[in-house]
């Protein structure tokens, strides 16, 4: 079956779609609206390449079905510039060269977004990264993901 819904995405006017019932939330941003950013990986919720913010939660968008979040707002890496905290955390990786091939990258960076919101300003360094388990990255580029997260950490507010 199809149903409409409607979605917030990327602090964009709200968009009513049509989407088949089992559609996740991964395949309707990257066929249906364009996005490319959010990366597929595993499709089984194992990598956190696909992690979007979903009213400022994290979220795994292989996991969602789209309908699952009608009406809410969504913010995938190509908004996620419009948040100050995103900024901080993209100025980051930026500066650690925390990017390797890139794959992983975009949600590592939502990821550190909405687990630094969840977390507050007195995260420590070992909270965020915890916060981070969830996202795998194929090229071992930990060290300067670590950096990006110590720089995020310990930056102005």
């Amino acid at each position: 079956m199809t149903g409409k819904l409607s979605l917030v995405v990327n602090g964009a006017k709200g968009r009513s779609i049509s989407v088949p019932d089992d559609e996740r939330l991964l395949d309707t941003l990257r066929w249906r609206l364009g996005l490319k950013g959010t990366k597929e990986g595993c499709r089984t919720g194992d990598c956190g390449a696909c992690t979007v913010l979903v009213d400022g939660e994290t979220t795994l968008s292989c996991l969602t079905l789209s309908h699952e979040v009608d009406g809410a707002k969504v913010t995938t890496i190509e908004g996620i510039a419009e948040d100050p905290e995103g900024r901080r955390v993209q100025a980051a990786f930026e500066a650690e060269e925390a990017l390797q091939c890139g794959y992983c990258t975009p949600g590592f960076i939502v990821a550190l977004t909405g687990v630094r919101r969840e977390l507050g300003s007195e995260a420590t360094s070992a909270a965020l990264v915890d916060g981070l388990q969830g996202n795998l990255c194929r090229c071992t580029g930990y060290l300067a993901i670590l950096r990006a997260v110590d720089r995020v950490r310990d930056g102005p507010p």
